[in-house]
């Protein structure tokens, strides 16, 4: 026999009917209100739908009063238009929208100025969290400003220097250093680095790993094969051209990104070349569209979406009263594709 009963008309629906009707605790009513990562989606479904049954209508003016805290994480990304990131953003989504709180996503593209203008305008908004994926040339300071004002705060994909704060990161140098190593076993002894900044830290672990690989291999490190520009489709295009026509052309090339090897790919296409036969390219992120690329594309997989599934369960970890700073580095493999002349299709 069913003991749950639905209140008829009359008095204002409670949350003590909820918790009647959905056959739990008042204080679990009030943990799903408040969108708590302690309860279980069973039985947050079953709340939701004895809110929606019974017409519950949840005060949420006078819940931010008394939490002083909205329902509201922002994300800041430094680049929407690459993939990777876009597939970051999604994962991050997920997780909070199945703990009940609003994403709200910003693209600096990049520029440190619109990203100090995003940040101001959401720390006015009482902002539950924060995720930022900081623009090139952010510095600590940018960020600190708004530690002041206790709102939890998480790095994805790129750390700073200075202040020790949360964040989420692929495991750069490692996995630069093994897709460097691969190249080398394939017998190439000239092979470049495209793409990036110096003054990025991702640049500099990724271009690191690169660098070790080829000091354990007694490769000298040449630095006109190391070509710095913006982590873009543009860059890998030219930089193409410049190891290419050198008196001893690069025969490989280990690519910042993929967005970087596409554009190589590009640039090997215009000259008549194919990567894999005339020239070894790897990157390294492994989005979706890497599998697709003519030759499929051999690349550094990192898990996108997991790591923005970690970096929103460590906003609501701090959120819910967890302040320790965690700085978690994901394992990244090496997937092995026609681009770089070996047999595809395989993880290392």
């Amino acid at each position: 026999m069913n003991t749950r009963e639905t209140p008829g008309p009359g008095p204002r629906v409670t949350m003590i009917d909820i918790a009647r009707h959905a056959g739990v605790s008042k204080s679990t009513v009030s943990l799903v209100l408040q969108a708590s990562p302690l309860v279980k989606a069973e039985t947050r479904e079953k709340v939701v739908a004895s809110i929606e049954q019974l017409g519950y209508v949840y005060n949420r003016g006078a819940a931010n009063l008394r939490s002083a805290r909205s329902n509201i994480v922002g994300m800041v990304i430094n680049d929407l238009a690459n993939p990777f990131f876009a597939e970051l953003a999604v994962g991050m989504e997920h997780v909070f929208h199945t703990a009940g709180y609003i994403p709200f996503i910003a693209n600096t593209t990049e520029n440190p100025k619109r990203q100090a203008e995003v940040l101001r305008s959401m720390s006015e908004h009482d902002i539950a969290g924060l995720i930022i994926c900081p623009a090139r040339g952010t510095k600590p300071a940018d960020i600190e400003s708004l530690a002041g004002l206790s709102v939890p705060i998480v790095l994805a994909m790129r750390r700073l220097a200075g202040r020790k704060f949360s964040s989420v990161t692929p495991d750069n140098l490692r996995g630069a250093r093994r897709a460097t190593e691969h190249l080398i076993a394939l017998g190439h002894k000239r092979i470049a680095f495209f793409g990036g900044y110096s003054d990025m830290i991702a640049q500099n672990d990724r271009c690191g790993g690169f660098q070790a690989a080829l000091i354990a291999a007694g490769l000298p490190i040449e630095p006109d094969l190391i070509i710095e520009g913006p982590p873009n489709r543009e860059c890998g295009l030219n930089a193409v051209g410049r190891v290419l026509d050198r008196a001893e052309p690069a025969t490989a090339a280990l690519c910042f990104n993929d967005v970087v090897a596409f554009g190589a790919l590009s640039g090997l296409e215009r000259r008549g070349l194919t990567a894999g036969r005339d020239f070894a390219l790897v990157g390294f992120d492994d989005v979706s569209e890497a599998r697709h690329t003519n030759p499929p594309l051999t690349t550094v997989h990192v898990d996108t979406a997991a790591l923005g599934e970690r970096a929103a369960h460590q906003v609501l970890r701090m959120i819910h009263g967890d302040t320790r700073p965690e700085e978690f580095v994901s394992d990244v493999d090496l997937v092995v594709r026609a681009s770089c002349g070996a047999e595809g299709g395989r993880r290392q």
